[in-house]
């Protein structure tokens, strides 16, 4: 992740919602640890406002926009809605976006104690979202592919980063992965990009969804990796009979992206220990613990 957007302030912030949402700028306004593409604060109780800090940032606040509205009413999960939108200015050159706030703490810093009813949670939202997407709907750039099409991928994370104790699993389940038959139904509805930072937790257990910016239709392998990235040990026998709809090959697959993801998270969390840009210390140990619950199923 490449910062091209710096000095996002709360002043800044202030300024832009007292030109374009007065009604709003009187509101407490704070900053939210963490964020990749979009720098986010805290607006009020219920609200967030979304500033965008990458180059790429915009299409994917283009794209909540437009598909959310549409999809959070079938959904059993809270997720962000857009409720204003902040047009490209003098003071800033991108658009920004006001949405509704997901209360929870996300994962990566606050674990699942409810394993059992956030694998039925899970399982119930990936269902509802799961459907048949229109032949509008946006197509993945980085992600979607069949694993044998993410091997580059999947080799630069094992070799910078695979633990030596699991390396041979991991591999052996990528490989799995790699031989597992490819998605033959329609395209459907995909989140895109389950990991602990990208949803939250209430109560011990899983209460709500972040961050659609990479929504996409096709495989839902790519969620379905979530049951070993996101619940805990022991959890993916019961969000699998509870889905019910995957077919040993998708399991197969989703089980070979749950150990790119896994690398990925750890990698991550590697960059921000050496203080690194994008780097996230937090995602560290939540990639390790993926890892492990991937080669313990």
């Amino acid at each position: 992740m490449t910062d091209s957007t710096p000095g996002i302030t709360v002043a800044l912030v202030r300024d832009l919602l007292r030109e374009q949402h007065p009604d709003l700028a009187g509101l407490a306004l704070r900053e939210v640890a963490g964020g990749w593409d979009n720098q986010q604060w805290r607006l009020g109780d219920g609200l967030a406002v979304r500033m965008p800090r990458t180059e790429r940032a915009p299409g994917l606040q283009y794209k909540e926009r437009r598909w959310l509205p549409v999809l959070a009413p079938r959904l059993p999960l809270p997720v962000p809605s857009p409720v204003r939108i902040g047009e490209p200015s003098a003071r800033f050159p991108r658009p920004w976006t006001v949405m509704t706030w997901v209360p929870g703490e996300p994962l990566d810093r606050c674990p699942i104690g409810r394993g059992d009813d956030s694998a039925d949670r899970l399982a119930d939202f990936l269902k509802a979202l799961h459907v048949e997407a229109p032949a509008d709907a946006p197509t993945a750039s980085d992600r979607g592919a069949h694993p044998k099409d993410c091997t580059d991928g999947f080799d630069h994370f094992f070799d910078a980063v695979a633990p030596g104790d699991i390396a041979d699993g991991l591999r052996a389940v990528w490989d799995d992965a790699v031989a597992a038959p490819g998605w033959e139904g329609p395209p459907l509805w995909v989140h895109g990009d389950l990991h602990p930072a990208n949803v939250v937790v209430s109560d011990g257990a899983l209460s709500g969804v972040l961050d659609f910016g990479d929504m996409f239709a096709g495989d839902p392998a790519w969620d379905l990796a979530a049951a070993w990235v996101l619940l805990p040990r022991g959890a993916a026998p019961r969000f699998f009979d509870a889905y019910g709809r995957a077919d040993e090959g998708t399991v197969r697959r989703a089980r070979g992206l749950a150990a790119l993801k896994g690398l990925f998270l750890l990698r991550t969390g590697r960059d921000g220990d050496r203080g690194l840009p994008g780097g996230k210390p937090t995602w560290g140990p939540a990639g390790r613990a993926a890892l492990d619950r991937v080669l313990s199923s």
